[in-house]
């Protein structure tokens, strides 16, 4: 009896220092090394920068082109007569990519790894403002913030946002280039923290020149152009902020693989058309095909593009006639918009690597210089020549991109001269008020297919002058997004609050910058 007790006491302890012994390795026995609890930035970064950018080339297809008559529909045209709802791009998928930022920023920062750090600032900063920019009022200060308990955020003024966003960049810039840490995973800038650097002080030009009508910012943009050597910016093409596109998935351009009856609903507008055939513009070669019924091949004689106006009901769109002759309408008669962006299964000359996101262009900050130059915000430089500057690079621009894609006939199309600047439409002369016009409609043509940025210029400028299409469902073109359904759902009171400053949730309502 003394014998079995022993013995069954014996094999209790024995599985007793088992199971303790089992519950200490347990952890480390069972994870799994193809699902890692804890993520490095390197792995973070080129998913956050792809599917951001991929919404915001997204957004430039889906409204941005079309609310600023670079395109028009003609077909499935609600887009195009401004019958928008809630609008949950891009705001779902930023803040979503806001939280792996974020992620970033706290590891990174806990390796002492500042260059991450300063991209995700960047990151962050221009995410945030973009938002703004179309929504208005959002969850800044406490957005993202779960873990801490805040499930309900409130929205901040657009004061406060860009701000905080300002602020955020100049950080970005003074964090760049402070320690050693090679950048990998970075598929914008391939890991060249100059140029983030340079991305980060021509965002900051961008939203003090947004800001221009509730902020003087003189001061802050005379401080950026005056010291290049602490606040670089964009001073090329080859320093611009465009994601490359590549030949194969995840990295192709999102119109390659769409449908061909898709990208045949967009085409090129009669805005746009008159606009360049008006200025004798080479870019009308790059952004748009010459009619199937021309038969011209890739490019052709001017009399080979035609429009569509923007606004029209579905039916008058599918059947509109350029030439006023009804037995001469149709798609056949309407130019398609440029090869660059064309889709695999549209023409045996699509190309995957033509198209690159623009997120922010050298023209782009050259123009943002021009206006700053007229108007005496800065007194760096010469505002013509920041002009012409800005023309040039766009169509440099183009000519490489066609370039690249082995289109000669396309890329030899594409150069200004001085018999361009010439043009009294053109030429940098006239009283300030027509100067400001002409840098708008020059800022206005080079901002193609760069997200929503020229309908923000457009809301704060009025350059150029774009009116709603005769079927249009309102008297006014659209001047910000309806929030998404789920925000009203899910944060009913801060988004009741929100509109109470702001204006009725509704795309008539102006953002608070925006007092043109």
């Amino acid at each position: 009896m003394n014998l079995n007790k022993r013995y069954f006491s014996g094999l209790a302890l024995a599985l007793v220092l088992s199971v303790s012994s089992c519950d200490q390795d347990f952890e480390k026995i069972n994870v799994n090394p193809n699902s890692p609890e804890k993520v490095s930035s390197a792995l973070l970064l080129p998913n956050i920068l792809r599917s951001t950018t991929n919404e915001i080339a997204g957004n430039s297809w889906g409204y941005g082109n079309i609310v600023m008559q670079y395109t028009a529909k003609i077909q499935f045209t609600n887009e195009d007569r401004y019958n928008w709802g809630p609008q949950g791009s891009p705001y779902g998928s930023f803040y979503n990519a806001l939280r792996d930022i974020n992620n970033i920023i706290q590891i990174s920062g806990e390796a002492k790894q500042q260059n991450y750090v300063g991209i995700a600032k960047v990151m962050r900063a221009h995410l945030f403002a973009y938002m703004s920019d179309a929504y208005g009022e959002i969850p800044y200060t406490e957005a993202l913030q779960a873990k801490a308990g805040v499930n309900y955020p409130k929205f901040d003024s657009q004061e406060v946002i860009y701000a905080g966003v300002l602020k955020e960049l100049e950080e970005a810039n003074a964090l760049l280039g402070t320690t050693a840490e090679r950048v990998d995973g970075d598929i914008l800038f391939n890991g060249n923290v100059t140029r983030w650097k340079k991305f980060a002080n021509s965002l900051r030009l961008r939203i003090l020149m947004r800001l221009s009508d509730r902020v003087n910012p003189s001061q802050a943009m005379q401080a950026i152009v005056s010291n290049p050597a602490q606040s670089p910016i964009f001073a090329s093409t080859s320093e611009e902020a465009v994601l490359q596109y590549l030949q194969d998935v995840p990295n192709q351009h999102p119109l390659y693989t769409t449908r061909s009856g898709s990208y045949d609903e967009v085409r090129l507008s009669e805005k746009m058309e008159n606009t360049l055939k008006d200025l004798n513009d080479p870019r009308l070669f790059a952004y748009a095909q010459p009619t199937t019924n021309s038969a011209a091949g890739v490019v052709g004689p001017v009399t080979a593009y035609e429009g569509v106006p923007n606004g029209l009901g579905d039916e008058e769109a599918l059947k509109y006639a350029p030439s006023g002759d009804p037995s001469k309408g149709g798609s056949n008669f309407l130019s398609r918009v440029g090869l660059l962006w064309a889709c695999q299964a549209c023409t045996s000359q699509a190309n995957p690597i033509g198209y690159q996101a623009i997120l922010m262009s050298y023209a782009e900050v050259q123009f943002i210089l021009a206006e700053a130059r007229e108007r005496g915000f800065i007194t760096t430089g010469s505002a013509e020549e920041y002009y012409k500057n800005g023309v040039k690079a766009s169509v440099d621009y183009y000519r490489a991109r066609y370039t690249v894609i082995n289109l000669p006939t396309i890329a030899s199309r594409l150069v200004v001269d001085d018999t361009y600047f010439a043009q009294p439409k053109v030429a940098y002369t006239g009283t300030t008020q027509e100067k400001l016009a002409k840098i708008g409609t020059q800022k206005w043509l080079a901002l193609f297919f760069s997200g929503m940025e020229a309908w923000h210029d457009w809301k704060r400028t009025g350059y150029p002058d774009i009116k709603p299409g005769p079927a249009a469902f309102i008297a006014t073109v659209p001047v910000r997004f309806m929030y998404p359904g789920s925000v009203q759902s899910l944060n009913g009171d801060n988004y009741k609050a929100a509109i109470a400053r702001q204006g009725a949730d509704a795309i008539t309502t102006r953002v608070w910058w925006d007092v043109k």
